[in-house]
């Protein structure tokens, strides 16, 4: 939509009469200034994309069905087309996108529908080209969960729901949520909670008995992780029906990964008993998404924080869409969650110019960085190390790292973006997924060919690295 002015005066006006509000008042829903609102209304002034999406958010509305035409959103596509490297070098401005849109309508539908098509092949041969080599079939149960997530936007209604009513109804207190919790599992579902020493559960930080019914937490784990657990546990034994209920059909009979899908639905029910969905958006907004900030707030460690951030997609309290990515010290992805378009590595490592690899010479500090993607598109990057839960000595040190992340328009809604001079020159670090899908030439950092093209050879020069001369 970018260079189109939208005008939706009359629109407007018909939506806010139908709804007998003010102008005032729903400017204030909009979170933007009265003259603003009576300016559009007046076709004196063109509707932001970021007002039609407020709008859509507020009112359950398509912002692209509300515009009387949708040639600005086929012009964005274009403009996103063009960016793509195989496109070449010589791009076209926004004026010849414009014109071909308007002399040759059906042409400029038919290239965006050829350029998705090649997307989308593209994209599963390089899923094929990085698991090449792996028959661990892990690989595709933790797909499995990723796809899950990714297809429901990080966002899951019906258990977000569920688990406010449970706080509001059976939690007075956000201080003693482990009492409560440990209540309800004692006196509701018959299930005795103890806490067991670390030589008596070794490696595990959680048993259930089912047949006993006794729930034994490793006296490792601290106090918020056991709350985590409890509530955890509440979801698997109290609402079975209701996470079964937002598996796909096509993993029926995967035990594994309807198991896995289980457990991080269990997971998301946990998170949103300890930070209760509007309560934490509020709070979150509040405070520029200060994860530390958050973490203190609502007694969580600053990863919890991180995954709940991800999932702030509730129609009319939208927060920021985040993508969140977790790395061991070998470079590897343990965890990702994804809100956003940027794609992240399924297998083996990320981006090595990501600072969240950095992170682990400086332990516990906050790097934030501005990346940009071979699409041309830029991301505010927050990035940190978390601990592990030690148990004893030789558990020490079980450090990862984690990125979270989001558009860079969103940057300056956050505390890690306020400052920020996006642009300056160079104020943003080029990167990629990972090697084997970064068409970027003379990176210093290349460990791998990409898979889908040849780089430049030749004897006689030696470029930043022995893939291009």
């Amino acid at each position: 939509m970018a260079g189109e002015k939208i005008f939706i005066g009359p629109k407007l006006r018909e939506l806010r009469q139908n709804r007998n509000l003010t102008q005032v008042q729903l400017a204030t829903m909009l979170g933007v200034s009265t003259s603003y609102v009576n300016l559009i209304e007046r076709n004196q002034r063109s509707a932001s994309l970021k007002f039609l999406i407020s709008l859509s958010d507020a009112f359950g509305l398509n912002w692209r069905d509300f515009t009387n035409t949708n040639s600005g959103a086929l012009l964005s596509d274009l403009r996103q087309m063009t960016k793509d490297p195989a496109f070449g070098e010589s791009l076209p401005d926004i004026e010849e996108l414009r014109s071909a849109l308007d002399g040759s309508p059906n042409l400029a539908r038919g290239i965006l529908n050829i350029y998705n098509i090649y997307r989308a092949y593209g994209q599963q041969l390089a899923e094929y080209n990085e698991a090449l080599g792996s028959s661990n079939p892990a690989s595709s149960v933790e797909q499995s969960v990723h796809d899950l997530f990714r297809n429901n936007d990080n966002y899951f209604a019906d258990i977000d729901s569920c688990a406010e009513n449970y706080f509001v109804q059976g939690i007075s207190d956000r201080q003693e949520i482990y009492g409560a919790l440990k209540a309800r599992l004692t006196d509701h579902l018959g299930v005795k909670v103890k806490r067991a020493r670390v030589e008596e559960l070794g490696s595990f930080l959680r048993d259930y008995d089912p047949d006993k019914k006794i729930l034994s937490l490793s006296d490792g784990l601290d106090h918020n992780n056991q709350i985590f657990q409890l509530a955890h546990m509440i979801a698997l034994i109290e609402f079975p029906d209701m996470l079964s209920k937002q598996l796909p059909t096509h993993l029926i009979g995967n035990t594994r990964a309807t198991q896995r899908c289980r457990v991080e639905l269990a997971n998301y029910f946990a998170a949103a008993i300890m930070m209760p969905y509007s309560s934490f958006y509020k709070e979150a907004v509040d405070m520029n998404y200060d994860i530390d900030q958050l973490a203190a707030r609502f007694t969580v460690s600053y990863e919890q924080v991180c995954h709940r951030l991800t999932t702030l997609q509730r129609p009319g309290q939208r927060g920021i869409p985040f993508f969140f990515l977790r790395i061991d010290r070998g470079g590897n992805v343990s965890k990702r969650l994804n809100a956003t378009p940027i794609q992240l590595a399924r297998f083996g490592g990320a981006c090595p110019r990501l600072d969240v690899h950095y992170c682990f010479r400086v332990p516990g500090r906050i790097l934030t960085q501005v990346v940009e993607m071979p699409d041309h598109s830029r991301y505010l990057t927050i990035n940190r190390t978390v601990d592990r839960p030690a148990v004893k000595y030789s558990t020490e040190d079980k450090r990862l790292s984690v990125s979270l992340g989001c558009q860079i328009e969103y940057a300056h809604e956050t505390i890690y973006g306020q400052n920020l001079d996006t642009a300056a020159a160079r104020a943003y670090t080029e990167v990629g997924i990972n090697c084997r899908l970064c068409p970027r030439r003379q990176c210093e950092q290349r460990a791998h060919d990409p898979f889908f093209s040849d780089l430049n050879l030749d004897e006689n020069r030696r470029g930043v690295t022995h893939f291009e001369s």
